[in-house]
């Protein structure tokens, strides 16, 4: 079945509110870890999450940074306007050369309460440490998303430093909260390192030092990249079939070096830490295949779109795919690759480059769930009967998996 007919009403489960966590726990790796292997579940905790990883395993890790997405602006009336910033406009080559700029930018971003945002009305946020005042104005709209001209009158600070003053931390519209002081850190990984996501790789939030530590000792490598997560990881499916469903695009930048260690690796073990983390690997194997086959591949728009991998084409093997990228940057004088993808995985999606999985519990019907079911089949429905059962805590700040691949999927 091609994922365009899946129904998704039946990727659902029902999630009471009270099994949500609506908090971390005081310890990032105190969480329950869930293990599924060959249809057999097993329970330990996060700190252990080493012992149940072969060793020479390459677990790769999402190390984008969370930015304070969320801006209050305050209209003439006193009315106040919320902006939650999606991503940066098209012009901009990437998601870094947008944060860099100063004085002014273009962002891509849903408004709440736009109707009583009045055409021509420029709205203001003022901020006192340090003291600058932010501007927003829209240019343009479709039925998605606001097109907004930010401007400061500051023009030393960067927008990544405008953003880090004015905004506030964008904390999962279910956790039904606003965010306090200790979601500054615990919504954060301890890797972050690129700014550019307006929510949290949540499968590296229960990573501390200690656990990294152990995994180092165990021969168990670590790889980075980066994907910067959009707002579509809370968007829900609302058509009844996923045909009618569109995956926005997220910036993923892979460094040259972390690719060769990909390579290297695929005779053994590709651990993803989050879903964010195994989208980046199944696109770098779509991308390229795209290259093998002579295809052009956009790398100032979107590389891949979201039903590329079930579209019928020539299809080579993995280690190609990662070759002939590692030949195309190094052609090219690149040390990275930085691109968007829209990748859907979906049952029946066909696995390239990784094997086991870290990963939270997800929303019901939500696309996280169908790539959940892609990777281990209809033991999904085991997982989180099991996880609801054994008084699993859910989504962003809740307990975790360590997932296997089934054979064969």
């Amino acid at each position: 079945m091609h994922p365009k007919e899946l129904r998704i009403e039946d990727y659902t489960y029902l999630l009471p509110d009270e099994r949500i966590a609506k908090y971390p726990f005081a310890t990032r790796d105190a969480s329950k870890l869930l293990i599924y292997k060959n249809g057999e579940i097993t329970e330990d905790n996060y700190r252990n999450i080493a012992k149940h990883i072969p060793s020479d395993t390459l677990m790769v890790f999402n190390q984008t940074k969370v930015v304070h997405a969320r801006l209050l602006f305050t209209k003439p009336s006193g009315g106040v306007i919320e902006v939650f910033c999606l991503s940066p406009h098209n012009q901009y080559m990437d998601i870094q050369t947008a944060m860099l700029q100063k004085g002014k930018v273009e962002w891509e971003c849903l408004v709440g309460g736009a109707s009583k945002w009045k055409h021509g009305m420029v709205l203001q946020l003022i901020n006192d440490a340090p003291y600058f005042i932010l501007s927003a104005k829209i240019t343009h709209h479709t039925s998605s998303a606001y097109t907004l001209e930010l401007e400061w009158d500051d023009a030393q600070l960067t927008f990544a430093e405008v953003l880090h003053y004015a905004g506030k931390v964008p904390l999962p519209p279910y956790l039904h909260r606003n965010a306090e002081i200790s979601d500054e850190e615990r919504y954060q990984t301890l890797f972050a390192k690129q700014e550019g996501s307006v929510a949290a790789p949540t499968a590296g939030l229960h990573f501390t030092k200690e656990v990294l530590q152990n995994l180092t000792e165990k021969n168990i490598g670590s790889a980075f990249v980066t994907l910067h997560v959009g707002a579509g990881t809370f968007k829900p499916v609302k058509s009844e079939t996923m045909a009618e469903h569109e995956m926005h695009a997220e910036w993923i930048d892979v460094s040259l070096d972390t690719i060769k260690q990909l390579r290297a690796h695929l005779d053994r073990q590709i651990v993803a830490v989050g879903t964010t983390s195994l989208r980046t690997l199944e696109s770098l194997y779509w991308i390229g295949n795209k290259l093998v086959n002579r295809e052009a591949v956009d790398l100032h728009g979107i590389a891949i779109t979201q039903w590329e991998p079930y579209e019928e084409k020539p299809i080579c093997a993995s280690s190609i795919a990662l070759d002939t990228i590692i030949a195309y940057l190094e052609e090219h004088k690149l040390n990275k690759l930085v691109t968007r993808t829209q990748i859907l995985i979906a049952p029946d999606y066909s696995f390239k480059i990784v094997n086991g999985l870290v990963t939270n519990l997800h929303q019901p019907q939500s696309t996280l769930l169908l790539l959940v079911s892609a990777f281990i089949g209809q033991d999904w429905r085991m997982i989180y009967n099991f996880a609801m059962g054994h008084d699993y805590r859910f989504l962003s700040y809740g307990d975790g998996c360590l997932l296997w691949k089934t054979p064969n999927i």
